[in-house]
């Protein structure tokens, strides 16, 4: 998995600059503890921090190969799931090979087919590359955007790392924060190529950048294409469970410890059913983790996302495919620990307000870490198969704006920006940011000629989840696992699956009147009944009205200081109602405003920002 971090710099010799560039990837440890390195030459060098996963004494990094004309050199953050068959490609070709990484096959590639390399890998990765040969720099993402990758562009180069941190260790990049960069922070629409630090960008999934003497340079080399879907009912099915099948077959490859993130529902089910049969093939059994909360299932109350709690589905799952299964069982004094906050906000180099959703995955990444080092989740079937509840509201889905804010603004109105402050809101303009931001993204969409409205309208959705929505829970999933040196493995992003099913009709994939139908039906063969028959429901939340009083008294705390430098960005007479009002009945809009406002106020005390808000 691992962090990788780098500098390119055509007016300075970077041999005398090592220990900026030693910095800049040390800030990265957590993604990588097992091993570090540089690599530098006079106008490249790059920094790797490892995470061994496959060939644990064979993989180190950075990993170069010496040419007549200068050495080739690479750091590379994630996996490559078909290394096996591309190193026997390539010894076809007449590479030799001195470890069993796939990090020593994506290399050997590129030497052979250039930047043309990223059309024959299947994985998730980011990663760079210095060709001394021609003094470039190649940057490359995956094509879903499960690994996280940043540049910044400087007067003579660029700097890159695998987080924003990385990258703000390097003098040249200013930690500077604008209204611009705000107006994404609350509006979370996940512009492409957004960050949040003003002059640093996200290299887009699917995307390689180049650096050389004369610029920057991008590509787009994969994105959703509207292709034709012929094949019948049956043969998807058909197709799905075997890509499905596959897909965890190949993800299960690892010289370490691994295990899968089990919540319950379909999605997580589906992974879990088939990893245990796979690996019971091997006389191996499968270790599974969840998150649940203190006294959570006997006090569960349905609500307008959730209708049952996950325990139970746990269990049968877990009996059925015969897992060692093992809960995460977490309080309101956890979740509500400052400590526990403050790391999260460092792993993600944002204030992201998601509250106990961050704060309890985090800690169970933190569990699972002592006993595996690989996990497989089931993030990303929602956006794919089309799963969440808005796919299913006619309200939402034509609304003239994003669908999943157009269905929870029905459930709670759209009060998400009352906490800030009115000047900043009037600055920000975040409505009519919203706006241009959904035009846009629909703009994108390529469409079949002869679709139906339905179609044409469920293939704007579809794309929007699969280059917007999902996203955001990537980061998420990745800067939170990566925070305690564990590698999660996404199943659902590769991108066989998601062409593939992004092009089935919106007929197909609802077939028997429910979500996900194909996913269903593809891989209830290793579900119970009752996982097979559950409604969606998303990850968990504590209901615990502890929690709500624990982020009152925090919040309250920041009340008393008259200059607390929160208050620029969030509005003091709407923090002090909320924490004067009903704790136990406190509404779920403003819960996440404490959370969101315990965020920033953490946020920048640990990275002090230069704000700009002009």
């Amino acid at each position: 998995m691992c962090g990788i971090a780098g500098w390119v710099s055509f007016d300075s010799d970077l041999t005398h600059h090592r220990s900026t560039l030693d910095a800049m990837t040390e800030t990265m440890a957590c993604r990588g503890p097992d091993g570090a390195g540089t690599f530098v030459r006079e106008h490249g060098g790059l920094g790797h921090r490892r995470l061994a996963i496959i060939d644990l004494p064979g993989g180190s990094q950075p990993m170069s190969v010496a040419t007549p004309n200068g050495d080739v050199a690479l750091v590379y953050s994630g996996e490559t799931y078909n290394f096996t068959e591309l190193r026997a490609e390539l010894r076809a070709l007449g590479h030799a090979f001195d470890t069993d990484s796939d990090t020593e096959v994506v290399l050997h590639g590129y030497l052979q087919w250039g930047d043309a390399v990223v059309d024959h890998l299947n994985g998730m990765y980011a990663f760079a590359i210095w060709d001394q040969r021609t003094e470039k720099l190649v940057m490359i993402r995956d094509r879903m955007g499960v690994k996280p990758f940043y540049y910044y562009p400087t007067a003579d180069g660029v700097l890159f790392g695998s987080e924003p941190k990385a990258i703000l260790a390097n003098p040249l990049a200013r930690k500077v924060v604008d209204t611009d960069g705000l107006r994404e922070l609350f509006a979370m629409t996940k512009a492409p190529g957004w960050s949040l630090w003003k002059g640093m960008h996200e290299v887009l999934p699917g995307t390689l950048v180049t650096v050389d003497r004369e610029g920057l340079r991008t590509r787009t080399y994969w994105k959703l294409n509207a292709v034709a879907h012929n094949d019948s009912r049956d043969e998807t099915v058909a197709h799905v469970r075997d890509l499905m099948t596959d897909i965890v077959d190949r993800q299960l490859i690892s010289d370490v410890p691994r295990c899968v993130l089990l919540s319950g529902g379909l999605d997580s089910s589906a992974v879990t059913g088939l990893a245990a049969a796979r690996l019971a093939r091997e006389g191996e059994q499968l270790r599974t983790f969840s998150v649940d909360f203190l006294h959570q299932e006997q006090s569960f109350q349905p609500d307008e996302m959730r209708d049952t709690p996950d325990s139970p589905f746990v269990r049968e799952v877990a009996k059925l495919v015969g897992s060692a299964h093992q809960d995460v069982m977490l309080n309101p004094g956890n979740l509500t620990d400052p400590s526990v906050r403050r790391a999260v906000i460092t792993a993600r180099d944002i204030p992201a307000g998601l509250g106990d959703m961050d704060t309890s995955l985090y800690l169970l990444f933190k569990a699972i870490r002592e006993q595996s080092t690989v996990a497989l989740s089931g993030e990303s079937a929602d956006e794919i198969f089309g799963g969440y509840r808005w796919f299913h509201d006619d309200t939402a889905v034509r609304a003239n704006t994003f669908p999943w804010m157009a269905f929870q603004n029905s459930l709670t109105g759209d009060s998400r920006f009352n906490l800030l402050n009115r000047d900043l809101l009037r600055r920000l303009k975040v409505e009519d940011y919203i706006a241009d931001q959904y035009s846009a993204a629909v703009d994108e969409v390529a469409h079949l000629d002869g679709e139906s409205e339905v179609e044409h309208r469920m293939r704007n959705v579809s794309h929007l989840h699969l280059t917007r929505f999902v996203r955001m829970l990537l980061d998420r999933k990745d800067r939170t696992s990566m925070a305690v040196g564990l590698e999660v493995r996404v199943p659902f992003c590769d991108h066989r699956l998601v062409e593939y099913v992004y092009n089935a009709p919106w007929a197909l994939k609802t077939f028997d009147g429910r979500e996900k139908s194909l996913l269903r039906h593809a891989t209830k063969h290793v579900l119970p009944q009752s996982v097979v028959e559950r409604v969606k429901s998303p990850y968990p939340s504590t209901q615990d009205p502890g929690y709500a009083a624990g982020l009152a008294q925090q919040v309250k705390e920041i009340l008393s200081e008259p200059d607390s430098p929160v208050f620029a960005l969030v509005d003091r007479t709407w923090v002090q109602n909320a924490v004067d009002g009903d704790l136990a009945r406190m509404a779920s809009d403003v819960r996440t405003g404490l959370d969101r406002v315990l965020d920033l106020h953490h946020w920048l005390d640990l990275y002090s920002p230069e704000l700009q808000l002009d």
